[in-house]
């Protein structure tokens, strides 16, 4: 079929290129903008507690509101506010309030200051957007603006906090940091391939390729994206340029060392295209579809941010293997390989002594040493990761510690109690007549002797709704809201609150810390499912890829502790080294799923060609040698661009994107040169010819008139190699 597919394509190359630029062109001019979200409780699904209690907040008590912005007043010189200082800050409230910018429905100022007195705030309420964050962002720059505006000529500063600040300050972040990650990404391509090939047409020929690809691939995410309702993640745009352009370039390195080799064996130069992708096409196909499957498993996560991820990323790969089997040959064909690898001549010739040769025949020879040595590495790596710990500040996380909402968001948490930035509310509900208000001092009290609570209050006015149904209990914790030690009392408070409820009452903990801890329990579940579920479906594609039970099953153990070893490594160097708290905690799905992911694509790669050896009539150590003597250059290249394209991640500037950036680099690091560069072969080489079973995949055909070299250890058949083609028939 691939063979078919390749020779089509060589065939109607022009059209093959003209209908990519049209259909590129066509879904960019019709697709919508892509939005991101950063609301961590929108990423929740209904049933989970937290979302409850803000459902019987709005209902219950529809004058309260989460402010959207808050002003944060302090002077100059540092010292303590005194009345004329107030006196601006109720100017700058009013004048913003009079203002009338878009969204925003009141200015509220403080009645207090901090207990320091050198802060004093002001909360903005916003109306709801339609679930388009640009428009609290533009609100929030327009507050910013204004109230700077208005304490100009003062000693008074005024820096603006809270979620919807958090949405400017992160998406000027973030075009910075994806400004950064793209070229980051793009030079680490060029650079990579002129050293491989010395040729600048092939080192700038996937740059461009893939900016086709990722026109096209962008469009239709957005498409997704609108059409399904997904609440895309701010960190999918950067993430994407990493894919595209770093899986891009891997799938077109796949092809072109294939289409030299089959040029260094003699064939013509637009058959060679033709055979390249028929030999190489069902490893990327099947590469690409495993990636695929891991990606769209986050479907069945309990976390919006995932569930948009998933598909955009599967998108992404879905549009850049069919560009690798069609648009990728169909340019490669336009050039003569004179052109094409100018000014090198190194193309014509294949090296001898090189260094994946030697490589080869040390695994061929010592596959148990080889295998022992990259498995302990690993799994010594791996046990590292027990000392993982999540964090969950999305916001500080996505941005650096210097944007004006972060400096808001810490000055509150030093001035005021750590929690007063973000309360905890508990509300209590008794469904069907009114709450018996003598018994809530005892409820109140319950609430204030759980460990980390600093103080539980309820207002007598303000605090109870308006049919006597519901009370609000509000809750300052300890702790800073997003610390694992706050996400801790809440889980007590809960336990508490549910216990101690009296008689014939509900109560519900919600506000910021009790998502973090609901989004804690909803990673569980995911853990428990995606992680299963992305792993079997792989297996299947292996399964089929090789008409094996038992491959499938030591690839895919293979690739897990690839993924134990990353995930620790990354937790020595954070937490253990660098002294960090904890890790993001989406990070070790986010590793799964690309370690997982893109070490399958490689061990598919090398398992392939293991086959294909296999079936030249090689021993399984000889199979073993060959395979990584001349997949073994492609392996190195792909994994080295990819895992240089995922260190870009790095130059965002926030520590969410240089924990993901590490983390996914250095996996992809241990996935090429450690699992499949020699654990992978190596173990195929022990277990011999039981590793295909019950097929005979690395049976050789029926070749009649076929003639083996004498038996030479390690060259047996070799000397017809390029004999046949992928179907088996003679040249």
């Amino acid at each position: 079929m691939f063979h078919r597919i390749g020779r089509f394509v060589v065939r109607h190359r022009w059209w093959t290129i003209v209908a990519w630029l049209v259909a590129a062109a066509a879904i960019v001019a019709t697709a919508p903008k892509l939005t991101t979200n950063t609301d961590e409780s929108s990423f929740l699904p209904r049933h989970y507690e937290s979302i409850k209690a803000a459902e019987v907040q709005s209902k219950a008590f529809p004058q309260a509101f989460t402010p959207s912005a808050i002003f944060l007043f302090e002077r100059t010189d540092g010292g303590a506010l005194d009345a004329a200082d107030k006196e601006i800050a109720q100017k700058v409230v009013a004048g913003v309030g009079a203002a009338k910018i878009d969204t925003v429905e009141a200015v509220i100022p403080s009645p207090e200051t901090s207990k320091d007195g050198k802060y004093t705030l002001a909360y903005v309420k916003m109306k709801q957007t339609g679930g388009d964050p640009s428009k609290m962002a533009d609100a929030a720059e327009q507050l910013r603006d204004k109230g700077k505006e208005l304490a100009r000529g003062s000693h008074l500063d005024v820096l603006l906090g809270g979620s919807a600040a958090q949405q400017l300050d992160q998406q000027d972040a973030s075009q910075k940091g994806d400004s950064l990650i793209a070229f980051g990404t793009i030079g680490a391509i060029v650079i990579t391939l002129l050293i491989i090939f010395r040729a600048p047409i092939i080192a700038l020929l996937p740059i461009l390729l893939v900016i086709v690809v990722a026109m096209a691939a962008n469009g239709l995410i957005a498409d997704a994206n609108k059409l399904f309702d997904l609440k895309a993640d701010s960190t999918v745009t950067g993430i994407l340029v990493v894919v595209l352009f770093g899986v891009g370039t891997d799938y077109f390195l796949f092809l072109m060392f294939r289409y030299r080799e089959r040029l260094r064996a003699g064939d013509d130069p637009k058959e060679a295209v033709v055979n390249a992708v028929g030999r190489v096409g069902e490893a990327i196909a099947s590469a690409a579809g495993a990636v695929i499957i891991a990606f769209m498993a986050l479907i069945l996560s309990s976390l919006g941010m995932f569930r948009s991820l998933g598909p955009s990323l599967a998108i992404a790969v879905a549009v850049t293997l069919l560009a690798a089997l069609t648009l990728f040959p169909a340019v490669l064909s336009l050039f003569s390989p004179r052109v094409l690898f100018w000014p090198s001549k190194a193309w014509q010739r294949e090296p001898t002594g090189a260094r994946f040769a030697s490589f080869g025949r040390f695994t061929g020879l010592r596959p148990a040493l080889v295998a022992g040595i990259s498995g302990l590495l690993m799994a010594g790596l791996a046990l590292a990761a027990l000392g993982f710990s999540g964090t969950f500040d999305l916001a500080s996380g996505s941005m650096p510690k210097d944007k004006e909402s972060m400096v808001v968001q810490s000055k509150m948490i030093s001035a005021y109690s750590a929690g007063a930035a973000e309360p905890t509310h508990v509300y209590l509900v008794k469904a069907g007549g009114q709450l018996d208000r003598d018994a809530l001092p005892a409820f109140q009290q319950k609430l204030q002797s759980v460990p980390g609570v600093a103080s539980a209050e309820v207002d007598p006015q303000s605090g109870i709704s308006k049919d006597g149904t519901t009370a609000d209990f509000t809750v300052l914790l300890k702790d800073a809201p997003a610390s694992g030690a706050a996400i801790d009392t809440v889980d007590r408070l809960r336990n508490t609150a549910h216990a101690d409820a009296p008689a014939g009452t509900t109560a519900l903990v919600g506000g910021i810390t009790a998502v973090y801890k609901d989004i804690n329990l909803a990673m569980d579940h995911d853990y428990k499912l995606v992680f299963p579920v992305a792993a079997l479906l792989i297996m299947v594609i292996l399964g089929l890829l090789l008409r094996s039970v038992v491959a499938p099953w030591y690839l895919m153990a293979s690739v897990g502790l690839g993924f134990g070893a990353t995930l620790g490594a990354t937790t020595l160097l954070f937490q253990n080294i660098q002294g960090e708290s904890g890790l993001m905690f989406m990070l070790p799905i986010i590793v799964y799923l690309f370690v997982v992911a893109i070490g399958t694509d490689y061990n598919i790669l090398m398992i392939a060609r293991l086959r294909e050896e296999a079936r030249e009539g090689r021993s399984p150590r000889e199979a073993a040698s060959m395979a990584i003597r001349h997949t073994g250059p492609t392996v190195a290249a792909a994994g080295f661009i990819l895992a240089a394209s995922f260190a870009t991640l790095m130059l965002a500037g926030n520590s969410f994107m240089t924990q993901m950036g590490f983390a996914v680099a250095f996996g992809i690091v241990v996935a090429a040169f450690v699992m499949s560069l020699f654990f992978t072969p190596a173990l195929t080489a022990l277990i011999g010819h039981a590793a295909w079973w019950p097929g005979h995949a690395d049976s050789r055909p029926d070749r009649p008139g076929k003639v083996v070299a004498s038996g030479v250890p390690g060259q047996a058949a070799e000397a017809g190699q390029d004999e046949y083609d992928a179907s088996g028939s003679r040249r």
